[in-house]
C-alpha cells in the first residue's frame, strides 16, 4: 500500500538535508508542499511531479497529499526545518481520521534552532524554549505569559517568527518582557536566511535587540544569565568544571 511521508528538508540547503530525507523525496512519486519549499528542493530532483499550495491553505495542502496516497502514489509533503517543530505532522495527524488506513511516517528534519544556532556558536547547550511570535493561531496574551515564564526561568530563548509586516513591533515588545526578569546586558543574536544565500549572523545584547528590525527569515536567540561572548561566537556554558 501506499504511503505519506512528512519530510522535514532542514533549513532549505540540499547539503543539510538528513540522508533520509533525501532518500524518501528520491523515492517517492510525487512531491507536495508550500511553494517556497517545493522551490527550494525542486531543481535536486528534477522530474519529480510536484504540487503546491500557497500560505495559509495548509489544511487543503494536506488533503491534496492524502488524495494521492489514495491514488496509489507514495508522496512526501515537505516542511522547512523539522516536520514536528511548527510543521505539517501535526495535521496530517489531526486529518488523517478523515483517511482511515493510510500509513504515515515522520521523517525529522533540522529546525532552525539547531541549524541557526551552529551559525551563532554554542547558544543552547543548556536548558531552552522555542517560541513562535506568530499569533496567527496563538493568542498574543498566551506568548506573553510564555515569554515570562521561559525569562523568569532564566532559560535561553529561541524566537520563530519574530516579525512581519502586520507584527513590526513584536520583537521590541518580546524584549521587553523578557527584560523584567534579564538584564539588558544579556547576550543575544540573529540570524538570517540560514543555509540559503545571504546568511548572516550577528551577535548583540537584548536592549540591542530589542530596537533590531527582524523580519521572516529571520531566527532570534536570547541567552540566558551564564551566555557569553566567545571569539564573536554567543555560547551559553553547559557548566562543565573545566581544569586551570
Amino acid at each position: 500500500m501506499s504511503k505519506l511521508y512528512v519530510v522535514g528538508i532542514g533549513p532549505g540547503g540540499y547539503e543539510q538535508m538528513t540522508v533520509k530525507a533525501v532518500k524518501v523525496l528520491e523515492e517517492c512519486d510525487i512531491i507536495v508542499g508550500y511553494t517556497v519549499y517545493v522551490d527550494l528542493v525542486a531543481e535536486h530532483f528534477a522530474g519529480k511531479e510536484m504540487l503546491t499550495t500557497p500560505m495559509r491553505q495548509e489544511e487543503k495542502r494536506c488533503r491534496m497529499a492524502f488524495d494521492e496516497v489514495m491514488k496509489g502514489r507514495n508522496t512526501a509533503m515537505i516542511c522547512s526545518g523539522d516536520a514536528g517543530v511548527y510543521g505539517m505532522s501535526g495535521l496530517i495527524y489531526e486529518i488523517s481520521r478523515d483517511y482511515p488506513g493510510i500509513e504515515i511516517e515522520i521523517v525529522s528534519g533540522v529546525t532552525a534552532a539547531l541549524s541557526g544556532g551552529a551559525v551563532l556558536g554554542a547558544p543552547l547547550m543548556h536548558d531552552f524554549a522555542v517560541i513562535s511570535l506568530s499569533d496567527l493561531m496563538t493568542p498574543w496574551t498566551l506568548i506573553e505569559k510564555r515569554l515570562a515564564a521561559a525569562a523568569s526561568a532564566d532559560m535561553a530563548i529561541c524566537l520563530y517568527n519574530p516579525s512581519s509586516k502586520k507584527r513590526r513591533d513584536y520583537l521590541n515588545k518580546a524584549c521587553r518582557i523578557v527584560m523584567q526578569a534579564a538584564l539588558p546586558e544579556t547576550v543575544c543574536g540573529i540570524v538570517k536566511q540560514i543555509g540559503r544565500e545571504g546568511e548572516s549572523c550577528q551577535v548583540m545584547t537584548l536592549q540591542e535587540l530589542s530596537n533590531y528590525e527582524a523580519d521572516m527569515f529571520t531566527t532570534v536567540f536570547i541567552g540566558n544569565s551564564t551566555t557569553k561572548v566567545i571569539n564573536g561566537k554567543m555560547v551559553t556554558p553547559r557548566g562543565y568544571k573545566l581544569s586551570e
